[in-house]
């Protein structure tokens, strides 16, 4: 199974040179350690940074640099500043290219939970569904069973609903999984871990091809 780390640099792969892309709280904020050096990419966070870089290493943190998580951040020569409301009108304008979010579910028809499980307090919903709402092409990063071991990738959200039918793409800690027709499709699975693996942790509907290769990272 792959770890957090090896989950975001198998979604780097995804990344595009001259993609301006939205990293979401959780997994997808170590997607920008692991872009290739040899593409220009523009990570750009709802609180009002556009040329977001890697995380800093330790002692060289800046308090005032931080993403819409509150983690501590760098920032890229050409890097800019601006206010919320900016930000958001690049996301609502459908000026970023890829966004990689977290999930606690999704529904095999693309629809994505990752805001709110009733009952527990929270800070509020954050950008996720403007996010959801204006891009063309959203990966989720996420583990494929909860804590409990049972699956995260269902027929149907249980959850309070993020956005309907909005995720092209799953990377998970077993396999990578296109969403198309209203199935879960088998693309490529963990080094180690078999399709009956995969099969056994996933509730919803999921096409498997004769060949799966395993993920290389």
């Amino acid at each position: 199974m792959l770890s957090k780390e090896q989950i975001a640099q198998r979604i780097a792969q995804e990344v595009q040179s001259g993609f301006y892309v939205n990293l979401g709280i959780g997994i997808p904020t170590l997607v920008a350690n692991f872009v290739r050096d040899d593409i220009e990419v523009e990570f750009q966070s709802e609180n009002g940074i556009l040329g977001m870089g890697p995380f800093p290493f330790e002692g060289e943190e800046d308090p005032d640099l931080i993403n819409a998580g509150k983690q501590t951040i760098t920032a890229l020569p050409g890097a800019s500043f601006f206010d919320s409301a900016m930000s958001f009108s690049m996301i609502r304008g459908q000026h970023v290219d890829l966004t990689i979010l977290g999930a606690m579910e999704v529904a095999q028809n693309g629809d994505i939970a990752n805001w709110k499980i009733p009952g527990k307090m929270v800070k509020g919903m954050g950008g996720a569904m403007d996010l959801v709402a204006s891009a063309e092409n959203i990966i989720v990063a996420m583990m494929h069973t909860n804590r409990a071991g049972a699956s995260k990738l269902l027929k149907e959200c249980s959850l309070p609903l993020t956005g309907v039918n909005c995720v092209k793409k799953i990377v998970t800690n077993l396999a990578v999984i296109e969403i198309k027709d209203g199935s879960f499709h088998l693309l490529e699975r963990a080094p180690g871990v078999s399709v009956e693996e995969i099969q056994q942790a996933t509730e919803g509907n999921l096409i498997v091809p004769n060949s799966v290769p395993e993920m290389q990272i």
